[in-house]
């Protein structure tokens, strides 16, 4: 009997936790370049011990998964791609993600980002990044089953 009910909270708890993964940006999201409309690479998105989200590569899909940035700044430079920490610092407010830092590994450039779900779509995540001058550019990233 005891068995069964340490069965039935530990079956309960990854259910609530699943769907507690589904209303933050934690997974792994494909990205599409939003100029060209191609599928980049595979980012994953995970809490941080402060609290905040960060986001790694975990894959290239257009490119060799050694590849380095040669355009990153700092102790990024030369670094292979493929876990690299391009996201950081996001921190929640409501239901969106905001006050947080992206790298943009063709460039080299940083900018600040947030991010939320458009619509109730869990699936499909908007990722904005402003520019110092007010410019911004807008991804859709999408939830990798």
């Amino acid at each position: 009997m005891m068995k069964q009910l340490v069965l039935s909270l530990a079956l309960i708890v990854a259910g609530l936790s699943a769907a507690v993964a589904q209303d933050s940006p934690v997974g792994v999201w494909k990205t599409i370049d939003d100029e060209t409309g191609e599928a980049k690479s595979h980012v994953e998105i995970y809490k941080a011990g402060d609290g905040t989200y960060e986001g790694k590569i975990v894959k290239l899909l257009l490119s060799p998964q050694d590849k380095k940035c040669a355009e990153c700044p700092g102790d990024r430079k030369n670094k292979r791609l493929v876990g690299m920490v391009i996201l950081d610092g996001l921190k929640q407010y409501d239901d969106y993600w905001k006050k947080g830092a992206i790298l943009d590994p063709e460039s080299g450039s940083e900018y600040k980002c947030s991010v939320w779900f458009e619509n109730g779509n869990k699936d499909e995540l908007k990722l904005r990044g402003y520019h110092w001058t007010g410019l911004y550019r807008t991804q859709t990233w999408y939830r990798v089953n």
